[in-house]
């Protein structure tokens, strides 16, 4: 006799329940997820003193979350030859758009042309057992998050609607390659 292997849809494989009011997540294993959408500043850019208190923004952030959250920064290579394309059809400064591609073509060789994007993901504590309970924590912990880094200088946002946290996951999942 054959074994027949049973084929599971991706459904069963993620680790995903439902996604909830205001973004949140709950996940099969019964904990909840709320995945923010982060700005960042340009540090490179700063002063010295400016930097200073950045860091120092930051170190307050880690000493006064008493909570679970992850950064996660998501960086994809750019394709930029559709820009190299469009570069052709403009006859304008020759010299300026040969110096222009050749600084473009640099990038695209030195694998340099990424678009990075960056979430934080908080999550409830174990401990919480009432679903209200949880979502009210999880939105407190969020508005903590938003003033906190906003005092860096980067601003946070909620996904407030399913189709947002949906296009977030998908593009989470869909970098792996296998």
């Amino acid at each position: 006799m054959k074994k027949i292997e049973q084929i599971q849809s991706v459904q069963n494989w993620l680790p995903f329940d439902k996604i909830l009011d205001k973004g949140i997540i709950k996940m099969k294993d019964s904990s909840y997820i709320k995945i923010l959408n982060i700005s960042p500043i340009n540090y490179t850019l700063k002063s010295t003193l400016e930097k200073e208190a950045i860091l120092n923004s930051y170190r307050n952030i880690f000493k006064s979350c008493n909570f679970n959250f992850q950064i996660l920064i998501q960086s994809k290579k750019e394709d930029l030859k559709n820009h190299l394309n469009k570069l052709k059809e403009n006859n304008l400064y020759p010299e300026i758009k040969e110096k222009y591609k050749n600084y473009i073509n640099y990038f695209i060789n030195n694998k340099k042309s990424s678009n990075k994007k960056f979430y934080i993901i908080i999550k409830n504590s174990p401990s919480e057992e009432n679903e209200n309970v949880i979502i009210q924590n999880l939105e407190n912990n969020y508005l903590k998050i938003k003033d906190l880094f906003g005092r860096c200088g980067n601003f946070v946002s909620e996904f407030t609607e399913e189709n947002q946290v949906i296009e977030t996951l998908f593009s989470f999942f869909s970098s792996y390659k296998i």
